[in-house]
């Protein structure tokens, strides 16, 4: 040994693998806007549209992958990690809490098999509650999954048939899409980032910047575009209302002329 330290792989075939389903997944969300938009949609309701096809296919195979290994991958106390003189226990829980109620579990992405449990462990480099069974997460992957992904499959319908109620949808998915990301790091950053390893460009802007903040400023537009239409329609509404009453008082009053003939 020459007493150098061996710098840590930060670009790995699963990193590289990883970054391609998320670039797979966007040409999917935005081959089907080219499929399913009519030929006169405009370039923001393609761009809505793309958007929420892209967020409902990562809500519901990326993340909907993350619960899969939360609830089905686990080590036992007969695997070889168990050592009797130490608890088995959960690093990503209170002490005496088990996930399911199992003492002799541990579960998480940390201990899956599949492709998807690599892409968990890689992103868990950065994030390593990602890799176990943090209740937070988990908790906010539930609604995630279950409610906003369907949801975001909802509006892409709503885009594609012209659909009034559209934008209600969107207020909604981007206010809990919002709601999540802080419950995600608020806690970290109120405990001084425990679970964050920002040491380097790729952990740091990629993987916890970059994904992360995806989910932030787009629901923001959405959020600016939704109140300049909810203004402008309320204006246009008192603006137009005292001509809506002259007309409708002008069709009464040929309704009782007709009536009086």
């Amino acid at each position: 040994m020459d007493g150098r330290t061996e710098t840590p792989q930060i670009i790995s075939a699963t990193t590289v693998l990883s970054l391609l389903s998320t670039v797979a997944i966007l040409a999917a969300a935005y081959g089907a806007s080219v499929s399913l938009l009519p030929k006169t949609a405009g370039t923001k309701i393609r761009i809505l549209f793309v958007w929420h096809a892209f967020d409902a296919l990562i809500h519901l195979i990326l993340e909907a992958s993350y619960l899969w290994n939360c609830f089905f991958s686990y080590t036992t106390n007969t695997s070889g990690l168990w050592q009797p003189n130490k608890p088995f226990v959960s690093p990503y829980l209170p002490p005496n809490v088990y996930f399911l109620g199992r003492a002799d579990r541990i579960y998480g992405a940390d201990y899956g098999s599949s492709p998807f449990s690599a892409l968990w462990r890689e992103y868990a480099k950065a994030d390593r509650r990602w890799g176990g069974s943090d209740l937070t997460v988990i908790s906010l992957e539930l609604l995630t999954v279950f409610i906003a992904g369907p949801m975001a499959l909802w509006i892409c319908n709503s885009l594609r048939t012209q659909r009034p109620d559209s934008w209600f949808w969107m207020v909604v998915l981007a206010t809990g899409e919002l709601y999540g990301g802080f419950m995600t790091f608020a806690p970290e950053w109120l405990a001084g980032n425990p679970n964050l390893n920002t040491t380097n460009f790729m952990y740091l802007w990629v993987y916890l910047f970059f994904f992360n903040t995806l989910w932030v400023w787009i629901p923001l537009w959405i959020l600016w575009e939704a109140y300049q239409r909810i203004s402008n329609n309320a204006l246009f509404v008192r603006q137009s209302a005292p001509i809506l009453r002259d007309s409708d008082q002008k069709r009464r009053v040929d309704e009782s002329t007709k009536k009086v003939k």
